[in-house]
């Protein structure tokens, strides 16, 4: 009896299993010549997108109770719905806004490792925090629509930080990702050195909705993602552009928030 053709499933798996070889050899080798380092302290981990054991306890998760319209921590329980003086006297242009970790030195170095200096490692993690702190908020029918970065951005950074947490929250929530529906109409000075009042005027209608975008957004819940809510006046100039088109409900969720003193008070 003649034999079969010959199949060509082993030499397949054989092949598979070379190549996984060689993956792993190259990943040790790389390993060993730029070892992965834990983001906040520097020191080394056993794989990338890790954070070192004791550096956890220098992050800030924060919990309730907090503003229902901000998201700042309340440094004593004081009942549901409560919004801190600051949304009272000028409230944003958001509907609610949650952070996972206080914005501090250590979540600094996180945050400026994973948007500059390409640990885009870290987005994983990142973005089971920010399902966390937006539980609440984040639903299947949401759109999750991060801060839009300025083209020339875009270019030299290689990527927006904002739209690799949407697309991570967006798989772990079933919330639909939608990275093109917001556009910054303008480039922007950096917002860091400027006061309150100087942040707002800067990104005063630099966004704006996509004429393509615009039946997706009109009646839609919107969930916007970003990095760090300081005065929330890049929030609020997208909201306010989400709204103008239709949007029933604009929320933010974002890494972490600048808190002043500490915590918010009633």
């Amino acid at each position: 009896m003649e034999d079969g053709p010959i199949s060509d499933r082993p030499a397949g798996a054989a092949l598979g299993s070379r190549s996984n070889l060689v993956s792993a050899s190259m990943s040790r080798l790389l390993d060993a010549l730029t070892p992965p380092l834990c983001p906040i302290t520097n020191e080394r981990v056993s794989a990338p997108g890790i954070i070192a054991a004791h550096a956890w306890a220098k992050l800030r998760f924060i919990d309730d109770p907090v503003c229902a319209r901000c998201g700042a921590p309340f440094s004593h329980e004081v009942g549901k719905g409560v919004e801190c003086a600051g949304c009272i006297a000028d409230p944003p242009e958001f509907d609610s806004a949650r952070a996972a970790v206080i914005y501090d030195d250590a979540s600094h170095g996180l945050i400026v490792s994973f948007k500059h200096a390409d640990r885009t490692d870290l987005t994983p993690l990142l973005a089971q925090w920010l399902a966390r702190a937006g539980s609440g908020l984040v639903t299947p029918g949401a759109l999750l629509i991060p801060a839009p970065l300025h083209p020339a951005r875009l270019f030299a950074r290689r990527y927006n930080q904002a739209a690799l947490l949407s697309r991570a929250v967006a798989a772990l929530t079933g919330a639909r990702f939608e990275p093109m529906a917001l556009t910054r109409l303008r480039p922007t000075p950096p917002q860091k050195n400027l006061s309150p009042e100087a942040r707002r005027r800067n990104v005063a209608g630099a966004f704006a909705v996509r004429a393509d975008k615009a039946a997706l957004v009109a009646g839609a819940h919107i969930v916007l993602v970003d990095d760090v809510l300081t005065t929330g006046a890049t929030l609020s100039s997208c909201a306010r552009a989400l709204k103008k088109a239709g949007a029933a409900r604009v929320d933010a969720l974002v890494l972490a928030r600048v808190v002043r003193g500490g915590t918010a008070l009633a």
